[in-house]
């Protein structure tokens, strides 16, 4: 049977790798042989290797259009997860996960896995209870899947980032009682499995962790007796070793948030936005390498892909919110496009390389 009638399998391949990956569940749904075309892991190296990837930024955003100048608290607000396409320039909104029809918990975080979006934790918008739920949304179905609960207790403000493997690893944050955490999981997002990892030697609460050289690195964050006051070491988890690296005093140039502290998408590189300025780590020492443009300067989410870092924020509290994004080659800024509907408060996000 062929892809396409009357198509040699080499151009009917090329045709179908040129979907927009919001085409993918309609394309599968056509034919079995179109399903198993989308699904194959040799379409997505074709797609990648010819680069017909597109790259998109999720989000959890509140609804509506943003009052301008409003004191109106953030948290008051219905949080939904929201898309830009960075290439198109468009912006979109993804169903909700099965009993959030409401809005999203406040303060849940997104890992990307592959084609699977994570949604973890967060504190329930009606009771302000901290959950443990796991909801995984797959772009190749579109369709919604509940995950295991991460288990132990429930755990707000943690680090999580992926190994782009199909794990993701979660570690400190808080309890219901404001203790700062030291414990760590990882998630195999295939198997639906929790498995504990080694404690970390710190407590951290509010930190940041991204997934550089093959490790989880967890930066930040403060112990239960500092609440609020940040530190600046980080620790590292290694999956090879299974064991937690010795605690890198100093590893941040000030004692800030971590919350703006992001990998480079390359494996390697990795940026801090402070202070209006975006720094890079070269070697031991943190360098400026650019001004954020002061229509973003409250930054509210920071996301890299290769070349490229996508900033959202907003020239201050309770403005609308921009978009920019910043190339590394160039250094140059580039404003991109934001529809009103889109430009109220982001509280966190994560990227795809679809």
């Amino acid at each position: 049977m062929e892809l396409i009638s009357g198509l040699p399998e080499d151009v009917a391949r090329d045709c179908l790798i040129r979907v927009s990956y919001n085409q993918f569940p309609t394309v599968a749904s056509v034919c079995k042989l179109w399903k198993s075309e989308i699904h194959a892991p040799e379409f997505h190296r074709q797609r990648r290797s010819t680069g017909q990837t597109q790259h998109i930024v999720v989000m959890v955003q509140a609804r509506g259009e943003p009052q301008i100048g409003s004191t109106k608290r953030v948290t008051n607000s219905i949080y939904t997860l929201t898309v830009l396409e960075l290439e198109t320039g468009n912006w979109s909104e993804l169903p909700p996960p099965p009993e959030f029809h409401s809005g999203l918990p406040m303060f849940c975080q997104l890992v990307s896995v592959g084609y699977d979006l994570i949604v973890l934790g967060g504190l329930d918008p009606n009771s302000w209870k901290a959950s443990n739920s796991v909801f995984v949304y797959n772009f190749l179905s579109a369709k919604w899947r509940r995950g295991a609960d991460m288990p132990g207790v429930p755990r707000t403000f943690f680090a999580c980032a992926s190994d782009s493997q199909g794990t993701v690893f979660v570690a400190g944050g808080h309890d219901n009682e404001k203790n700062a955490l030291r414990s760590a999981l990882a998630y195999d997002v295939m198997s639906d499995r929790w498995v504990p990892l080694q404690d970390m030697q710190a407590e951290r609460d509010e930190c940041k962790g991204v997934f550089r050289r093959g490790r989880f690195v967890v930066v930040g964050g403060y112990p239960t007796e500092t609440q609020g006051r940040f530190g600046r070491s980080a620790e590292t988890f290694d999956p090879a070793m299974w064991s937690w690296s010795e605690v890198k005093e100093d590893f941040l140039d000030c004692a800030t948030c971590p919350r703006m502290f992001v990998g480079g998408g390359d494996d390697e590189a990795v940026f801090l936005c402070s202070g209006g300025d975006l720094k890079e780590l070269r070697g031991d020492a943190w360098q400026k390498i650019a001004t954020v443009p002061a229509e973003i300067c409250n930054v509210a989410y920071v996301g890299a892909f290769h070349g490229t870092l996508v900033f959202i924020g907003s020239s201050g509290y309770g403005e609308v919110h921009s978009a920019f994004a910043f190339h590394f080659n160039s250094c140059n800024w580039t404003k991109l496009r934001c529809p009103e509907a889109f430009r109220s408060h982001v509280q966190t996000g994560c990227v795809f390389q679809i």
